[in-house]
């Protein structure tokens, strides 16, 4: 896939350095909202979250949000994504990072331990994500091996 490099107006809303914001950054990107009106929402309600059975709150706008919250899946359908899922359990990799097995439009794409946002076929992020490593078995068997996609709200 292409890539372009998007910091979804972080730099822009005056964020300096690096941060884990990747959610954030992807559904800043994939909305077309300001950076720092999405980071408000998600700080807000991350912040507003029942703490775990740690009893800890480690999740935040800036280090990362805990996707799989009831309020998140919420506040994603109130800005118009839905979500599709790509995988289940026992099934294995069906979809990837890759040219054409992801539909256009605009995509904020869920992958190991990242989220990315995909514009019609185009990864916008701060850096590429796509990971693809040529594999040889050892009988000889070549393949290329590609990041897997775990699902993806899409714009609707």
């Amino acid at each position: 896939m292409k890539f372009k490099f998007d910091d979804g107006g972080r730099l822009l809303a005056g964020f300096k350095g690096s941060a884990g914001d990747c959610v954030t950054r992807a559904i800043a990107i994939a909305s077309g909202q300001p950076y720092d009106t999405v980071y408000k929402i998600l700080s807000q309600q991350t912040g507003s979250q029942r703490a775990g059975k740690q009893g800890r709150r480690t999740a935040s706008a800036r280090n990362g949000i805990n996707v799989r919250r009831k309020w998140f899946k919420d506040y994603m359908a109130s800005i118009g994504f839905v979500w599709v899922p790509t995988m289940h359990i026992g099934t294995g990799c069906k979809v990837h990072l890759h040219d054409g097995e992801l539909p256009l439009g605009r995509l904020v794409v869920s992958v190991s331990k990242h989220y990315t946002a995909v514009i019609d076929g185009v990864i916008h992020d701060t850096f590429d994500p796509q990971r693809e490593t040529y594999v040889t078995e050892t009988d000889g068997t070549e393949y290329v091996s590609r990041r897997c996609v775990y699902g993806y709200w899409i714009k609707t």
